[in-house]
């Protein structure tokens, strides 16, 4: 069956600190011998994956911090990247605070984005790769950034990285109305962006999501 809309699905900047809370609690904890390793099918590694979660958090905040979002296609910060494969990024953690250090950039971008969405008026729209979007379609890409990256990181140092079944459930209807939900939202999730198969659904090579706001659909 499709996502239902007959309850709340909203999204906003508290889902993004409970997906961010979902990640600590997740990863906290984790030796640091093991972030080397890479982060599920990523080509990246464990650390560099923590680090473009940080990024895409801090990147969708700083949109609501213009005057006229639209007005400005890219934040113009200087990107960079530890090595030739690695994600090109303007956030990097300090590597002498270690994964649990890393883990709290990721929570302090994450605040910043809650408080930046929920302080934004409701109608603003924002430039992304996959068409402009609303305060509430930026909070939902947050928390999908920050699931599945979750699970990929999860994958790679052997915990349980779960989405939890809520914020799965107003993610797909946020941003992925296309997809009917078959089975839990969380096992849903992760086949809508790549990241597993089914007998009755191979895995998606080619994804994406759709942050037009609800009433522009």
């Amino acid at each position: 069956m499709s996502p239902s809309l007959t309850s709340d699905t909203r999204v906003s900047g508290e889902h993004v600190r409970e997906a961010v809370a979902h990640c600590t609690e997740t990863l906290s904890g984790v030796p640091a011998d093991r972030w080397g390793v890479p982060a599920g099918d990523v080509e990246w590694t464990c650390w560099e994956t923590l680090e473009h979660l940080a990024d895409d958090l801090l990147t969708y905040a700083l949109r609501f911090g213009l005057a006229d979002p639209m007005g400005v296609p890219r934040v113009p910060l200087r990107l960079s990247r530890d090595r030739p494969e690695g994600p090109e990024n303007v956030v990097f953690g300090d590597p002498a605070a270690g994964p649990d250090g890393l883990l709290t950039v990721v929570e302090a971008c994450g605040g910043l984005l809650a408080a930046a969405v929920d302080g934004a008026d409701p109608a603003t729209l924002a430039p992304h790769v996959f068409g402009a979007s609303d305060p509430e379609g930026f909070a939902a890409m947050g928390v999908v950034e920050t699931l599945v990256h979750t699970y990929d990181i999860a994958r790679g140092v052997r915990r349980d990285g779960t989405p939890p079944e809520d914020l799965s459930r107003r993610a797909l209807v946020r941003l992925f109305p296309d997809v009917p939900v078959a089975g839990s939202a969380s096992a849903t999730l992760l086949w809508a962006t790549g990241r597993t198969d089914t007998p009755e659904r191979p895995r998606r090579t080619d994804w994406r999501w759709y942050g037009a706001p609800r009433g522009a659909r």
